[in-house]
């Protein structure tokens, strides 16, 4: 871990008081990012109120820009109310959120909302929507894999496309004060080709706001992380649910950011919370040039990959 990562990873565990803080941040050149994490339950006010915290908090640290979980807008138990609960991108949600961007000065990245469709009345899109600090929706990416689960043997069942359309395209990286974005969504994480696709077309970060289960979250959040950022030579950004959401839904949490070495410079712990992270295009440059992974790709012995 570089230095100034450690000092930022020092500042997001708490261990300097707000008048240090204030100081160290004003040294750095480099835009500083919140990644967030919460509990989301079926309470879509009480929900709203956490995540208007995070952002204020974020500010308050001098986050350029704040990145929530998959389901932050709610987490309903059913298909039923999942799909009832939703709301189209010009609902009061959506206005909120605009609006906290907007008077808070600062970008939102908000991962996995539970987007009502114009075409269907029985299925939503799990949406990831960035907002810009005027309030504008500069980016919507709909969710290309859904998490399909039935284990028999453990009787645990997570269907996503009972309720879910999967999206039909890639978005392309989104200019921001972070960098160039890589719009994904949790369970896209464990698809390489989609983070390889996103680095091609000039992605500097890679995002994966996720709910992850607490089972598969323990055995491979971290490593599939560090992978992709490895991998892409991007830094990666995962906000995180975390802890009991109902009867039926624990999530892991852990958010993070890992730089593009895969090193990872700031880590929530397992409460709701922040932390911040710094991102250093020089420093992914550097690695870029030291190591050009991608000019020694041989796509011409791989154009596609057919997994039977």
């Amino acid at each position: 871990m570089s230095k100034v990562s450690s000092v930022v990873h020092l500042v997001s565990n708490n261990l300097f008081n707000k008048s240090t803080t204030k100081r160290l941040m004003s040294t750095m050149m480099n835009p500083l990012v919140a990644v967030c994490q919460m509990t989301s339950t079926e309470n879509k006010k009480k929900n709203y109120s956490i995540l208007e915290d995070l952002v204020i908090q974020a500010k308050q640290r001098q986050a350029c820009m704040a990145f929530f979980p998959e389901a932050c807008d709610y987490l309903a138990d059913n298909k039923k109310d999942i799909v009832a609960m939703s709301e189209s991108q010009d609902g009061l949600m959506m206005s909120k959120y605009k609006n906290l961007a907007k008077q808070h000065d600062i970008w939102l990245s908000l991962g996995g909302l539970h987007e009502k469709r114009p075409d269907s009345s029985e299925k939503i899109s799990n949406t990831h929507v960035v907002i810009n600090n005027q309030g504008s929706v500069v980016a919507s990416y709909r969710k290309i894999h859904l998490f399909d689960m039935e284990n028999k043997e453990t009787g645990v069942r997570l269907m996503e496309s009972d309720y879910v359309v999967a999206g039909d395209k890639i978005v392309d990286p989104v200019d921001s004060p972070a960098g160039k974005l890589g719009l994904s969504i949790c369970y896209d994480m464990r698809f390489p080709e989609l983070s390889l696709a996103l680095r091609n077309s000039g992605a500097q970060v890679l995002t994966y706001p996720s709910a992850f289960t607490y089972q598969t979250g323990a055995g491979h959040w971290e490593i599939i992380l560090r992978s992709r950022a490895i991998e892409t030579q991007c830094y990666v950004i995962a906000a995180a649910q975390t802890g009991t959401h109902n009867k039926k839904r624990v999530s892991w949490g852990h958010a993070m950011i890992v730089d593009p070495w895969g090193t990872i410079i700031a880590q929530c712990s397992e409460k709701t919370g922040i932390a911040i992270g710094e991102i250093d295009l020089k420093l992914l440059n550097k690695i870029r040039d030291n190591m050009p992974c991608n000019k020694h790709r041989r796509t011409d012995l791989y154009p596609s990959i057919d997994i039977k």
